[in-house]
Order: structure tokens, then C-alpha cells, then sequence
């Protein structure tokens, strides 16, 4: 089959590769169980509030949020406190992740996700990595996230730095089409 000039000039091949990791991002696949009256997920077995799935954190609050849709909450970053981030299934919310650490292997490395959107996961997210996201739905959508450093409002305890939502630019935070 011959295609014209102008559309074989316009095709793009979409890039399937995997992509570089931030250090220290992981990402848990979570089961979500259904049947005919519903569903089920389990977000973490904690053991003297340690979860098992990522021990190195010892939870020391839970939090609930609700986003309309379009906003952005973006970036916060954080010295000492490592997040856990979940968006229910049927949420659906653009996660921005930038490694700021100066001597991480990964350092500047950016890195974007959906959460929600039918996926049950829990994503970490370490000190130094600056967070932010957006709400792509059209409807509320909610993020449910551990932290292992209780939040203060004292300037002097306070450990949530913010950046602006621009910080890398407005493009990050555009829905790639086709």
C-alpha cells in the first residue's frame, strides 16, 4: 500500500520502551478483588506501624484529599518525610514526579503517571523527589496518602516545602494526544 507524502511524513511511532526510574520511587501493584456487589482493595498490612510492602517506612499519619477537576496541587517537596501516594480506581489523577536530590544517580530525572484510572497502586515517594498532580477527570477525584513524619504548621517544624506549579514548565502538565 502507498501512502501520501503528507501522511507518511506525519506518522510517529509510539515509544513502548521503558522509562528511566526515579531512585528511590516505587511503585506497588495492589490486588483489587471484585465480585458481584463490589470491589475490594487492601492498601497495606502494617505491623507496629510498619507496612510490609515497603518497611523502611513506619507510618506516623494517613491523610485523605479531594481534588475538583482541573486543579493542579503542585510541587511540594520534602526534606526528611517519604509519601505513599493512592488514587481510587475510578479517580483519575496526572502524578508529576522530579528527582531535586543533588547527589541522586537519577538527579532532575522526570517522571509522570496516571493513578487511578481503573489501577490499583501504591506509589512512594522519597525525600527530595518534588511532587504535584493534576486532576484529568471530570469529576472529584481523592488521594489517600501515608506519611512517616507527622505535618506541622510551625514554620519551624514544617517540612513541606512548595515550588511553583510552573516550576518545569506548563507543557508537563498538558494531556498528551495522539
Amino acid at each position: 500500500m502507498k501512502l501520501r507524502d503528507d501522511v507518511k511524513s506525519a506518522i510517529t511511532i509510539q515509544d513502548y520502551t521503558k522509562k528511566p526510574e526515579i531512585d528511590g520511587v516505587q511503585i506497588i501493584l495492589l490486588k483489587r478483588l471484585n465480585d458481584d456487589g463490589g470491589s475490594f482493595t487492601e492498601l497495606a498490612r502494617l505491623v507496629e506501624g510498619i507496612p510490609s510492602d515497603f518497611p523502611s517506612i513506619k507510618i506516623a499519619q494517613i491523610n485523605y484529599s479531594e481534588m475538583d477537576p482541573g486543579v493542579i496541587k503542585a510541587f511540594h517537596i520534602h526534606k526528611k518525610q517519604t509519601d505513599v501516594w493512592y488514587v481510587p480506581p475510578k479517580d483519575k489523577i496526572l502524578l508529576i514526579l522530579i528527582d531535586l536530590r543533588e547527589d541522586s544517580p537519577t538527579k532532575d530525572l522526570k517522571m509522570r503517571f496516571v493513578l487511578g484510572d481503573g489501577n490499583s497502586r501504591l506509589f512512594v515517594i522519597p525525600p527530595g523527589v518534588a511532587h504535584g498532580c493534576k486532576n484529568i477527570s471530570s469529576k472529584v477525584a481523592r488521594i489517600i496518602y501515608f506519611m512517616d513524619k507527622q505535618f506541622s504548621t510551625d514554620p519551624e517544624k514544617c517540612d513541606e516545602g512548595r515550588l511553583p506549579w510552573d516550576f518545569i514548565g506548563v507543557d508537563i502538565w498538558e494531556i498528551k494526544k495522539g
